[in-house]
């Protein structure tokens, strides 16, 4: 018996196989014409001068943009003039400390307690009076009083002089700064005149933990005091910087404590969850967004 082919489905195979280009000539064509386009773009003027147009009005944009995002964040290093920054300043740069200052005394002296000292030795210090009346001289007695009333004026004047501010050295105002960031920015302090932070959702089956013991003595350790202390170094390194350009070995230890800044900035926002001590911190120093946010290239 003679071997049967299907005509039909032979002529589907073939109208199939007609209709059908390959895939290949579709992007070959796409290829050509966008090649055709770029080299008529190349060698037409006109369209090169848009191009450029197009570019040089993007770079000019962006330019503008980075501008713009700089100054929204502010500066990294800088404080804004708040008062705090202000009298931190005129102690560092002024040769004579404000009188909002006159309190503050070199080597960790306070006027309350120099005045009691210098009470307790003119005391201790003052003629006895004699046993027998009778043959006490009051001249002579009124002379040693006036004597030693002279003394002590003149020890008194002497020790203002050793422990004055403005006879100190910038080590002097920079310990005072730092003893202004402990005052001011202490747990000790803060804890009284801020309210607490925004309190988290506790789950139940969480464990209650008790209650910490009251702070003695001043926090020097807080995140927001080694912040504020830092802040005090900064300034006076980049107060120094301003007029030596070259010192490279202050401007890399400048980055450093910038940096350390911004750690503990970020920690602090991080625990305290933007809450009133976040707010405090960030407000007296006078600190923007850029201490603490993305990446600081000095």
């Amino acid at each position: 018996m003679p071997l049967r082919i299907s005509l039909q489905s032979s002529l589907k195979a073939l109208a199939g196989s007609a209709s059908a280009p390959p895939s290949n000539v579709f992007h070959t064509s796409i290829r050509a014409a966008s090649s055709k386009t770029q080299v008529r773009r190349k060698h037409d003027p006109f369209m090169m001068a848009q191009a450029r147009q197009r570019k040089a009005a993007n770079v000019s944009r962006q330019k503008e943009l980075a501008v713009e995002r700089e100054s929204s964040l502010g500066d990294p290093v800088k404080s804004s003039p708040t008062p705090f920054i202000l009298e931190m300043t005129a102690i560092q740069t002024d040769s004579q400390v404000p009188s909002t200052v006159t309190d503050d005394l070199n080597y960790y002296l306070k006027a309350n307690e120099l005045d009691a000292a210098l009470g307790y030795s003119k005391n201790l210090t003052e003629p006895l009076p004699e046993a027998t009346r009778d043959t006490t001289d009051p001249q002579a007695e009124k002379e040693a009083l006036e004597r030693h009333e002279k003394e002590h004026k003149n020890a008194q004047e002497a020790i203002n002089r050793i422990v004055n501010l403005n006879n100190g050295n910038t080590k002097d105002r920079v310990r005072l700064n730092i003893m202004k960031c402990v005052e001011t920015f202490g747990r000790h302090y803060t804890d009284l005149n801020l309210p607490p932070k925004p309190s988290a959702m506790v789950h139940g089956s969480a464990p209650v933990h008790p209650e910490r013991a009251p702070r003695v003595g001043p926090d020097t350790g807080s995140a927001e005091v080694q912040a504020a202390i830092l802040t005090v170094k900064i300034m006076n390194l980049s107060r120094h910087l301003e007029s030596a350009t070259k010192d490279k070995h202050n401007r890399r230890n400048m980055q450093l404590l910038v940096h350390k800044r911004q750690k503990l900035l970020q920690y602090v926002r991080r625990k305290e969850r933007g809450g009133p001590r976040w707010q405090n911190l960030m407000g007296t120093l006078g600190l923007s967004d850029a201490a603490w946010k993305g990446e600081i290239a000095i």
